[in-house]
């Protein structure tokens, strides 16, 4: 790799890391041609950008950003990054999901903001993160609460006196 492309891939990786909301460093060693290939359309599917990346490159990508120092030392032997750009538990969870059938797939660590991630939280908390459609969802529900509470105290008195009609009906038809 000549000084050009080398500065190219520099300030790809870089870019990514710029844009991303989160990224998770894995160990691929072991994996098939094919277990790859699949995790790659698995990432596609998911909106997840993944790259197996140079050690060094990255490590000179992200010199001067605040969690360098930490990400040290899980930038040694095979590393392949998978970056979010929107929903920061995409990637983790395709990665949970994917790891179940193939063991050989490793998570060395992950990076949301500035906070780095051991490998346990970004398979126990990273993954099991609402995405944004479910997070809407329950955002909805919490407004919609108070409306439906509304509408049924509204309708309480009118339920009711249907059951007060209702009890004097059997009471008049028991006599």
């Amino acid at each position: 790799m000549n000084r050009a492309e080398r500065t190219a891939s520099i300030t790809e990786i870089r870019d990514k890391f710029d844009r991303m909301v989160s990224a998770v460093f894995v160990n691929f060693a072991g994996l098939t041609v094919e277990d790859v290939t699949q995790l790659r359309e698995e990432f596609r599917k998911t909106g997840v950008e993944y790259k197996v990346v140079k050690n060094t490159l990255v490590q000179q990508a992200i010199h001067d950003l605040p969690y360098a120092d930490a990400l040290g030392p899980v930038l040694k032997g095979m590393t392949g990054i998978a970056w979010s750009y929107e929903e920061p538990g995409a990637a983790a969870k395709v990665i949970k999901t994917f790891a179940k059938a193939n063991k050989k797939l490793k998570v060395k660590a992950g990076v949301v903001e500035a906070d780095v991630l051991s490998a346990a939280n970004v398979e126990n908390v990273l993954a099991t993160m609402p995405g944004k459609d479910e997070l809407r969802s329950q955002l909805l529900a919490t407004f919609m609460a108070p409306m439906q509470n509304l509408v049924a105290q509204l309708n309480a008195p009118q339920q009711n006196f249907a059951y007060l009609l209702d009890a004097r009906k059997r009471q008049l038809e028991e006599d």
